[in-house]
């Protein structure tokens, strides 16, 4: 009788409870961060619902609730939750629950009941706490689910105010979108692709140069009378691609014919034209490269800077008569004044200016440069926040500073050369034709560069990252750099160097 109850009890027990397979943690966590329960390979689970068998899997996710040891300015410590991916990889979550540190119990991970009510309601908070594991611990299902990276998923989703069905929808779509990435193998599909998932991460500028690649492809596909395919990308079609940009490739949209592309512009097509099959690769929807002989070509650029003289015949100018003028010839002063790029000082906000100092985030390199105002940058900022001025676009602001410089007479000519293919091309033109936005950085720079300021405090103005590159920007003549190390002669009192004085043979 007892047998057959126990035989019974068995049977019941059998059919009530399913294993639950530890697959679902990844092979490499840290140990410090899991559960106690996680520590057994098989737990029971009581089949039911897919929520309920969900839930109790997560109970083996390597996070957990922790205490911030660094104390607050008021005293207090953050409590936040710990996810471990692996040994090496955790993030670390805000739960915006601040208590002292000797009220948090660490064994049980949870906020002790002796908490003074001034900082809270321990119920509530020990509450929100465990709402926060779940979402957390929800989401990482999830992005398992789809098979995307898990930390990045949480960091993404966890502070967002998205439901998990709305991060679902999101997983999804995106995994649909990458599906198609990696089954769709044509050639500009993948650069459209690209160019796609590149928009957000780069300066609203950038997508502009990676549609300038495409469309140079594009006119090389014509020139050849074949598809690209990625299995044309040898050396061959590399020499071919600079052949053409070098000698064939007619430029859109100019009044008289002009064919073949400067050795810089093919340099930049090719680099963008690398960083893009590169990213190919990296993702695996396309096999690895021989790019070794794809050479970036680049030539040093003839460009001009203005010397404060002219900057200050260019802002005296009586405009009373063309007014229009105006916002141009004050921007253009502005940008000499501070060394930013077109993009950078055409937005300026009364934000970013604080007292003397002008704070403002690069867009092209997406750092934070501190510049000190001179008097004119700042009159010329008072005016500009008192009206509702107008945004230029690049090439009008191009256009009309070359007016300026003209009125200003600025027209002393200069030389210039640069490589077409093989061929060197000489033009000469005056100097206010070769003006453009971004000699109000080089003035900048090389005002400084000659004044005597130290070349590491200019970097730190014009957010230069390398001392190689800022020399590219100092545009000084041979004339000039004799002066310059003459004055530095006189000072240092070494115009005469030697002890002994040649003796005249009679």
């Amino acid at each position: 009788m007892i047998f057959r109850l126990i035989q019974q009890i068995s049977s019941i027990l059998q059919n009530s409870f399913t294993p639950v397979d530890i697959t679902l943690i990844d092979k490499k966590i840290d140990k410090k961060c899991l559960r106690p329960s996680s520590s057994v390979l098989t737990i029971p689970a009581r089949t039911g619902s897919f929520e309920s068998v969900k839930r109790r899997n997560s109970m083996l996710l390597p996070i957990k609730a922790i205490c911030d040891r660094r104390p607050r300015k008021d005293g207090t410590n953050a409590i936040n939750i710990q996810y471990c991916y692996s040994s090496e990889k955790r993030t670390v979550l805000p739960t915006e629950i601040f208590i002292p540190a000797s009220y948090w119990n660490k064994k049980q991970g949870s906020i002790s009941v002796k908490l003074p009510p001034s900082y809270g309601n321990t119920q509530e908070m020990n509450e929100k706490l465990m709402q926060l594991i779940r979402r957390a611990e929800d989401i990482i299902l999830l992005s398992r689910k789809y098979e995307t990276d898990s930390l990045q998923v949480l960091k993404d989703y966890f502070s967002s105010t998205c439901t998990i069905n709305e991060i679902e929808s999101h997983l999804l779509k995106k995994r649909d979108v990458a599906e198609g990435a990696y089954s769709n193998l044509d050639f500009f599909f993948q650069i459209d692709d690209y160019i796609k998932s590149q928009t957000l991460k780069v300066s609203e500028f950038m997508p502009n140069i990676y549609r300038n690649m495409k469309l140079h492809l594009k006119e090389f596909e014509k020139f050849r009378k074949s598809p690209i395919t990625f299995n044309d990308l040898n050396f061959d079609f590399y020499e071919n691609l600079v052949e053409f940009l070098s000698y064939h490739y007619e430029h859109k949209r100019r009044r008289t014919r002009l064919i073949g592309l400067k050795k810089n512009t093919i340099g930049k097509t090719v680099k963008q034209l690398r960083i893009f099959l590169n990213n190919r690769i990296r993702k695996k929807i396309i096999p690895s490269l021989d790019l070794s002989g794809w050479t970036i070509l680049n030539e040093e650029v003839d460009t001009v800077y203005l010397p404060w003289e002219e900057v200050s015949a260019i802002y005296d100018l009586d405009l009373s008569d063309i007014p229009w003028l105006i916002p141009y010839q004050r921007d253009f002063v502005l940008g000499c004044l501070t060394g930013l790029r077109f993009s950078d000082f055409s937005g300026i906000l009364q934000t970013d200016v604080v007292k003397d100092r002008l704070r403002i985030k690069q867009q092209k390199s997406n750092t934070w440069v501190v510049i000190p105002l001179r008097n004119e940058a700042i009159e010329i900022l008072k005016d500009r926040f008192t009206g509702k001025p107008k945004r230029h676009t690049n090439p009008e602001f191009n256009r009309h500073i070359k007016t300026l410089a003209k009125m200003a007479g600025i027209t002393q000519m200069i030389k210039h050369s640069y490589k077409k293919g093989n061929r060197k091309i000489i033009e000469v033109r005056p100097k206010y034709a070769w003006i453009t936005s971004h000699t109000c950085r080089r003035s900048f720079c090389t005002n400084e560069f000659l004044a005597g300021t130290p070349v590491e405090l200019i970097m730190k103005i014009s957010g230069h990252k390398s001392v190689k590159d800022f020399y590219r920007y100092i545009r000084i003549t041979p004339e000039e750099a004799a002066r310059i190390i003459s004055d530095i002669w006189k000072e240092r009192g070494e115009m005469q160097v030697l002890n002994f004085r040649f003796k005249r043979v009679s």
